[in-house]
């Protein structure tokens, strides 16, 4: 079924507001109205697909749905219900309980709760529109809190820098200063919590320093020191309410400085102090951390924060799933369910790339669920299962992280204890049992390092046998773009095996990755730059991996990524998983699909292990595609519009030399530009116009001061362009990068009076069918695949995307009709002349009648490649690679019969 559109839900959902009652009939129609398939939800309605635990009140769908009938508070009946073993057993999405009147719904994926008058319903659709395919652009919604938490820190940050000039100059300096900001950090959570009494660190500030901040580091440090005394009788009278902590969080050493207050400062912290900071989100410590050092640390050191969703993309397919799948068959099994709360408890995780820990503390949080799911089910069984309830199994020491920057070590940690605690309140809500935070036991297994140069197993051992996970989101760089520290990273990670060195720096983590799980039971999923998955970085990282015997496990394909950082850091992303070769599934996701794939290659595709190389001539039957001709004129053989009609102006004769000039600029956004073209046979002529060869001398002259060899020797030719390729015949021109946006590349169809330039390529006595071919979706896949980005935005090459596409044998009848579809574009697109290409191809303003012409010339190619519809890019995909592996073979077995051919002759 196609996917429903905004509005088209609206309308559907609408006829169900405003009803006199309502019963059970509610549910069913409100999945329909969300495009859920009728024939799935009528086996709902009759029961065959419900998995709820009570049929008579309750409806629920694996992944969709759960919801519940109350005749109490539809609110407490949905606290209860939301973290019940069988919603997290079944992971359904949302939550619903309603007694007719109002509704209570909770968002599992984005932990977000919503009530209303049921009636309402209308109001509020766009709450379930994940039903729909569409999720949430705002994922994880930031409480008031959370934002004002990260601003209010740093003004204090800024604040203290002020007050204490050059505390940054050295690494003692700075080391205290991180320090102190987690030790604030962790009070003023404390205080909120019940891990001290509520806002007895902020009233204490408030109530025991001066107004003026002049006495305050001296409290501050007072304090720290009695958080880290055991006995309350060895602490000052005035502090003794403030329990022993430990954890080596306050241990006061001679080495860290508690910065000097002023006013302002002081009334900074007791500002942050007021707010609350009871249900802080994990991700805040990344924005936080961003507002609170120095903004060129933040961008050399490649610090992203990723959103829930995004980390559950990670740990979700590599372990998570597989471990709910093993608690809902284990559901009637005391041993299996025992059996895998051992599995749990040994599972280790390990973020090579830490941060400030939001991948570890999210994977905590998630084994913690599943833990009270297996509790509760086990005491459910037998009651002599509740003497489990004592304490958790899940410990912190099991969680594993390597960061450059101390400050974030320090807040990785922290943020794990604070996750331990929001589990222990949960568990206590459960199983009505405290488990006390304090004082602190676990200390992490987070260390301070570069993890391209720090040996991962003396972190985290590998035993070859422990069940270990690494997972997480390693530092950017482009080849062009790394620092000469970064540089010099590779060599640490290839120990003199060979490497290129365009490698992206993220590529070191996977290289490291490798050799950490080669031959073990550990896998990895990285959350990485595209980049890596498309143009020759592919042939560059990937052989060196495979040859290990490893291979992709699952893998995201390219989603944009926003999260809730100071400055929000937008890139396209994918997420790569590697495992040592196995016979269990592999997937593709792509949007909100999961593919069954036989092999994942480096292009994050279903195909053969391959790596596509530049080729010098197209695989298939095509004609070749040049390089657009390159002046390097000096701007001397190339017009504006202004200088042609001056040129005219001056000499009408030169008109003869005269043609369009059209690179990627002009033929997407109808700029006009000219050059002057002038052959071998035409250059007397042509100098006998006086401003026409004023204009070849100042080609030559340029040319002649040209320290490339290459330009110089065109010097004594300032007539002619050093490379040409141009031809006195129709083209199409292809643009060398085009928005990662548009659904279709807006590729160009000249006439010969046409010159393109080299900012694009040509396809010279180029016939329409080529046309439709080019433009065809499936050439788009291709293109997304395997032409690598230039930023963000798609790059094309003649001789990686466009030699190597695979083409079958196209027989005339064929070409005929993608010539009357190639056409149909064309028409179309002179209708709308008005308007640029870079306008007609924006996917929000795209003309109907221009999308449905280039519809038929999808529908049309698909149909050369494949007698059934495709249903996603990367079906497509899996067909070209699976062709071009089969010409590329065929290709290969006639080279030495043609080669024997000719030495015969």
């Amino acid at each position: 079924m196609a996917r429903l559109s905004l509005k088209a839900v609206e309308e559907r959902v609408a006829p169900l507001a405003r009803r006199e009652s309502y019963d059970r009939e509610f549910i069913f129609e409100l999945l329909v109205a969300y495009g859920k398939p009728q024939g799935n939800v009528t086996r709902l309605r009759n029961g065959s697909l419900n998995v709820a635990v009570d049929p008579s009140t309750e409806v629920a769908q694996k992944n969709v749905v759960y919801f519940k009938e109350t005749t109490g508070d539809p609110l407490e009946a949905m606290e209860a219900l939301k973290t019940t073993p069988a919603v997290v057993r079944f992971s359904t999405r949302f939550v619903i309980v309603t007694d007719y009147v109002e509704v209570v719904a909770h968002d599992s994926k984005t932990n977000e709760t919503i009530g209303f008058p049921i009636r309402e319903i209308n109001q509020h659709f766009t709450f379930f529109l994940p039903w729909a395919g569409m999720e949430k652009a705002q994922y994880v919604a930031e409480s008031h809190a959370d934002v004002k938490a990260a601003e209010r820190m740093g003004k204090l940050f800024d604040e203290l820098l002020q007050a204490n000039p050059g505390i940054f100059d050295d690494e003692r300096g700075r080391h205290s200063l991180n320090i102190f900001f987690t030790r604030l950090l962790f009070c003023f959570f404390a205080e909120d919590t019940g891990i001290f009494d509520e806002n007895l660190f902020t009233n204490a500030v408030g109530s025991q320093t001066q107004s003026d901040g002049s006495d305050l580091a001296e409290f501050l440090t007072d304090l720290f020191k009695a958080l880290d005394t055991e006995d309350p009788a060895d602490k000052p009278k005035r502090l003794a309410e403030f329990p022993y902590v430990n954890g080596r969080l306050f241990t006061i050493k001679d080495d860290q400085v508690v910065p000097r207050f002023t006013k302002q400062a002081r009334a900074e912290l007791i500002a942050s102090g007021t707010l609350i900071w009871r249900d802080i989100n994990p991700d805040i410590f990344g924005s936080m951390f961003q507002a609170i050092v120095t903004p060129g640390k933040r961008s050399d050191l490649g610090q992203h924060y990723t959103s829930v969703p995004n980390i559950l993309k990670t740990i979700e397919p590599l372990f998570l799933d597989d471990l709910k799948t093993d608690l809902n068959e284990a559901q009637d099994s005391e041993r299996r369910l025992m059996r895998l709360l051992d599995r749990i408890t040994d599972i280790k995780v390990f973020d090579p790339a830490c941060g400030s820990g939001n991948f570890l503390v999210i994977a905590y949080k998630e084994l913690r669920k599943l833990e009270h799911a297996i509790l509760q089910r086990l005491a459910e069984l037998s009651p002599s299962h509740q003497m489990l309830w004592a304490d958790s199994r899940i410990s912190i020491e099991n969680f594993y992280g390597i960061e450059i920057d101390d400050f974030a070590v320090e807040v990785a940690i922290l943020s794990l204890w604070i996750a331990k605690h929001q589990m222990n309140r949960e568990f206590r809500e459960k199983f009505k049992v405290e488990i006390p935070l304090i004082p602190l036991k676990e200390t992490g297994q987070i260390k301070t390092g570069n993890a391209t140069r720090v040996d991962w197993n003396a972190v985290c051992p590998n035993d070859g046998e422990a069940e270990i996970y690494l997972i997480g989101n390693p530092p950017y760089a482009g080849a062009k773009t790394q620092t000469k520290d970064q540089k010099a990273d590779y060599d640490f990670v290839f120990k003199g095996r060979p490497y290129s060195k365009n490698l992206d720096y993220i590529a070191l983590w996977f290289v490291k990755g490798s050799d950490y799980i080669e031959g073990s039971s550990a896998a990895l999923a990285f959350v990485t730059t595209n980049s890596i998955a498309q143009g020759e970085h592919v042939g560059l990282m990937f052989p060196m991996i495979f040859a290990k015997g490893v291979e992709i496990g699952f893998a995201y394909t390219s989603f944009k990524w926003e999260n809730n950082a100071k400055r929000n850091a937008g890139v396209t992303v994918a997420v790569v998983s590697l495992r040592n070769a196995s016979t269990d599934p592999k997937h593709i996701y792509t949007g909100d699909l999961q593919i069954a794939a036989h092999t994942i290659n480096g292009y994050l595709a279903d195909g053969a292990m391959i790596a596509i190389e530049r080729r010098k001539t197209p695989l298939g039957p095509l004609p070749d595609m040049a390089f657009g001709s390159m002046p390097r004129d000096g701007g001397g053989l190339i017009l504006s519009p202004t200088e042609r009609a001056e040129l005219l102006a001056s000499d009408p004769a030169a008109e003869q030399f005269i043609k369009r000039y059209v690179g990627s600029s002009e033929v997407i956004n109808d700029g006009e530009r000219y050059c002057l073209w002038i052959t071998d046979r035409e250059a007397a002529t042509a100098r006998e116009i006086p401003a026409v060869a004023g204009r070849l001398r100042r080609v030559a002259e340029e040319r002649a001061d040209s320290k490339a060899a290459s330009t110089a020797a065109f010097a004594a030719q300032p007539h002619r362009f050093v490379q040409i390729s141009y031809k006195p015949t129709d083209s199409i021109i292809v643009p060398r990068v085009s928005s990662e946006r548009r659904e279709y590349m807006p590729m160009g169809y000249l006439g010969a009076d046409t010159v393109v330039s080299d900012a694009a390529f040509a396809v010279y006595d180029a016939e329409p069918w080529l046309f439709a071919l080019l433009t065809s979706r499936i050439h788009m896949a291709w293109t997304r695949a395997v032409g690598g980005q230039l930023e963000t935005r798609l790059r094309y090459s003649n001789t990686i995307v466009y030699n190597n596409f695979p083409v079958p044998s196209l027989s005339e009848k064929t070409k005929e009709r993608l010539t009357v579809a190639a056409l149909r574009v064309l028409d179309v697109r002179e209708y709308h002349c008005e308007q640029t290409l870079a306008e007609l191809y924006d996917p929000d303003k795209m003309p109907q009648d221009l999308r449905d012409a280039h519809a038929e010339i999808d529908a049309l190619v698909d149909s050369i490649y494949s007698k059934k519809p495709y249903e996603t890019d990367e079906q497509r995909l899996a067909d070209l690679f699976a062709m071009y592996e089969r010409m590329t073979a065929e290709e290969a077995a006639k080279a030495p019969a043609e080669k024997t051919r000719r030495t015969a002759k």
